[in-house]
């Protein structure tokens, strides 16, 4: 609307500050742990298969499993970098409606539970939400109907009721899933 020269540009989707293109090369230097070979296990701990480091999945996450033979598709449900383990499942398993935030910046002071929405991927539209910030710059988001693929280390935007003003993030500390009997 504005007519500026970037408008048409396609969205990056690449690291920029990645010189190779090839970002596991950066993680393996910062973070050894993340390239150590493990267990895919499934939600109740058995092991249905072997992956080359928790640097190369991410939740939602469902090509590249390496897995073969299963019934109904499996996606990435998390990732545990400390015991080498990726957890996988249905994907009805990824939704949520609760999300708890750190390091929350908020650009209008809040201190009381508000009505907004939120965005908790890039890509996605806002959802209708009840945030309600907390102590030690925390906050928790309420959806008011699951969102699939929320991963700890992701940000997530809170904007007024409308979507047109941004009034803070913070970055997802976690999601809690919805039980089977909630569905």
């Amino acid at each position: 609307d504005l007519g500026l020269d970037v408008a048409a540009k396609p969205d990056g989707q690449d690291i920029c500050f990645v010189p190779d293109g090839t970002y596991s090369n950066i993680v393996e230097r910062l973070k050894p742990d993340a390239m150590r070979p493990g267990d895919i296990v499934d939600r109740d701990g058995a092991s249905i298969g072997r992956h080359d480091g928790v640097v190369h999945f991410t939740v939602g996450q469902r090509k590249g499993l390496g897995l073969s033979g299963n019934r109904e598709p499996l996606f990435v449900l998390s990732l545990d970098a400390a015991k080498a383990r990726v957890v996988v499942g249905p994907r009805n398993a990824l939704a949520a409606r609760n999300i708890v935030l750190r390091e929350m910046n908020w650009l209008s002071e809040q201190s009381q539970p508000f009505d907004g929405s939120v965005k908790v991927r890039s890509m996605r539209p806002p959802v209708a939400a009840r945030v309600t910030p907390l102590e030690n710059r925390a906050a928790l988001v309420e959806l008011h109907s699951p969102e699939d693929s929320i991963a700890p280390g992701q940000a997530c935007v809170f904007y007024a009721l409308g979507g047109s003003r941004v009034l803070g993030g913070g970055w997802i500390a976690r999601a809690e899933a919805l039980t089977e009997a909630a569905e």
